[in-house]
């Protein structure tokens, strides 16, 4: 496992790794896995003169984890309700299972054996999003101290929940709970607070839940596509913290109806360590080492194909059934499979409400269109990690992740000060950050339904260009360009055209709701609203003449049709006259 020095570096994310030395022509060898192989390569070898040999991350981490899981009594358990309990595991029973890794970003890896793994999928959105996040926010200057701040928070401080949009009494007619999160940092639209006026513990818990409840998400869903019901969680980022497995055991049991268990890994930091130190050699008479002439390609979802009737020869037969999402301060998604046949099948507390309020605290900005203007003069690759930041210009092959892709949204940030950073480039990563999530669960949600089609709508879409492409090439990316995302032109209305359509369905034929709708909709503009650019003074000057204009005109109308009105009470007077005379 020796080899000589001189191998190149790039800066990127710290991983803990193992290690053991031999001596060589004079120098010493190291075997390192993770983004620090890559990042203290130069130091490892100009200050101590040891040169690491690097190994392969994923393959550490599930020979690690699967060592542990073989080997170790009580290296599993569950964390529920503030029980730790240890979970049996039978060697002989093991696989296939799945493997949240939740490190700067989250690895999902489906393990089927000793030698046998797939990288299915993974989340930008992970320790290293919530730590920078954290330092804006807070003003922390370690993980620990986060996670010691969110211990004394209260979330519902800044999160916005189903009881605060629809009422307790609503809540209970439609079966929903009052506590349910709707909205991560949601309250934040509405309040008048500036950044210094909430509390760091209640911003702390907030992040924390935001985005452990997310992962947990995430991780059930890829579950449910596999048919996988063991779900381990590992990882530097979850350091045996109780609140951080309360949320994803919760999370977890609350979307599969208690169908599926979170399980955590007592040496979860180590998996990759134990991974690069047991290639050494044989440790239970067993090679454990991943030989890569066995190694299977890595396996991508399978999308959904999309449906190629073209829009004008749509009828009521084709269209359905379809996953439509509701992006508002949260996110629905509901399949409609007929005239008033749907359901929702699920949701996401991260949504437009999370981006606004998270955007007010960053950069003040007072408006989504103002952050919108904000983020087009941004670049999120300022504060967002990506893979070529850990693993150098060429990515990481292997498992298919080219160096542009994002790795972790906010994993560069390394100063607590905001000032050390552009607003423009803080919005654009929260623009980026979210917009690929929404889409990513809305894949995955369609992939699990067996749904063909996606339309987007809501008040957080609304015809914005930069949000509609983020959100399309989400759906590009993850679906790999077999999925497409359509948007619907009267989106801001669907709420109302319902209404309308009540009327019809009331039995008031007469007012041919159909025809009528489709008579509005076919003949009025577009109705999104593009982020508005900064006003000349020569467009203020246009716009004050037009409306100077617009109010003589307005007073005109306004004397024509008093003179109107006049002149028929005059002859109304005049009939009433004539035929009281005819009467006598």
């Amino acid at each position: 496992m020796v080899r000589s020095c001189g191998s190149p570096s790039s800066r990127g994310a710290g991983s803990r790794s193992a290690s053991t030395s031999s001596e060589r022509k004079g120098s010493s060898a190291a075997t390192a896995t993770g983004g620090g192989a890559y990042k203290f390569a130069d130091d490892f070898r100009e200050k101590v003169g040891v040169c690491l040999d690097k190994l392969d991350e994923m393959d550490s981490v599930v020979s690690g984890a699967n060592f542990l899981l073989q080997n170790i009594p009580g290296a599993a358990f569950t964390h529920m309700n503030g029980q730790r309990n240890p979970v049996d595991v039978s060697p002989n029973n093991l696989f296939p299972y799945l493997l949240v890794n939740i490190g700067s970003g989250v690895s999902i890896l489906k393990v089927t054996g000793n030698r046998k793994f797939e990288r299915v999928t993974g989340t930008h959105i992970g320790g290293g999003t919530m730590f920078g996040l954290a330092k804006l926010l807070t003003g922390c200057k370690s993980y620990d101290e986060f996670l010691q701040l969110s211990q004394k928070g209260d979330n519902f401080v800044l999160d916005l929940i189903v009881k605060d949009i629809c009422g307790e009494l609503v809540c209970q007619k439609q079966g929903l709970s009052t506590s349910t999160l709707a909205s991560s940092f949601g309250k934040v639209i509405t309040s008048k607070k500036r950044l210094t006026d909430y509390k760091p513990e209640d911003l702390a818990s907030t992040l924390l839940s935001a985005f452990t409840y997310n992962i947990a998400q995430i991780a059930f869903l890829v579950a449910s596509l596999l048919g996988l019901r063991r779900v381990f969680f590992g990882g530097s980022y979850i350091r045996g913290h109780k609140s951080t497995m309360e949320n994803i055991s919760f999370a977890i049991d609350f979307w599969s109806q208690s169908q599926m268990q979170a399980v955590f890994l007592r040496h979860e930091g180590y998996l990759g360590a134990l991974g690069a130190l047991m290639s050494y050699g044989d440790l239970r008479g067993e090679n454990l080492t991943l030989d890569e002439s066995k190694e299977e390609e890595p396996h991508h979802e399978s999308a959904a194909p999309v449906d190629g009737t073209p829009s004008d020869e749509e009828n009521d037969n084709n269209i359905f059934p379809y996953l439509l999402v509701n992006i508002g301060s949260g996110v629905s998604m509901i399949e409609v499979i007929g005239k008033g046949k749907f359901e929702r099948i699920i949701g996401s507390h991260l949504g437009g409400g999370t981006i606004l309020g998270l955007a007010r605290l960053l950069t003040g900005c007072s408006s989504y269109e103002e952050f919108l203007e904000l983020s087009q003069r941004g670049n999120n690759l300022s504060v967002d990690l990506t893979v070529g930041d850990i693993y150098g210009e060429e990515g990481y092959p292997k498992i298919g992740l080219p160096a542009s892709t994002t790795a972790a949204s906010f994993g560069k940030v390394n100063s607590s000060k905001l000032s050390d950073y552009k607003m423009e480039d803080l919005a654009a990563a929260l623009l980026n950050s979210f917009t690929y999530n929404i889409g990513q669960i809305a894949y995955f949600v369609a992939n699990l339904s067996g749904l063909k089609r996606i339309f987007f709508r809501g008040a957080y879409v609304c015809g914005h260009e930069k949000t509609m492409d983020k959100i399309s090439r989400s759906l590009k990316y993850w679906s790999k360009g077999e999925v497409e995302t359509t948007f619907l032109c009267h989106e801001g209305f669907l709420g109302t055209l319902g209404a309308f359509w009540s009327y019809e369905n009331m039995g008031i034929d007469s007012l041919a709701a159909h025809e009528v709708i489709r008579e509005v909709l076919l003949g009025a503009p577009y109705t999104g609203q593009f982020p508005s650019l900064p006003v000349t003074e020569q467009q203020e000057n246009g716009e004050n003449n037009s409306l100077e204009g617009e109010v003589k005109s307005l007073r005109h109308e306004n004397a024509s049709l008093k003179a109107e009105i006049e002149r028929l009470q005059r002859e109304n007077a005049e009939l009433r006259a004539n035929l009281g005379a005819a009467t006598l």
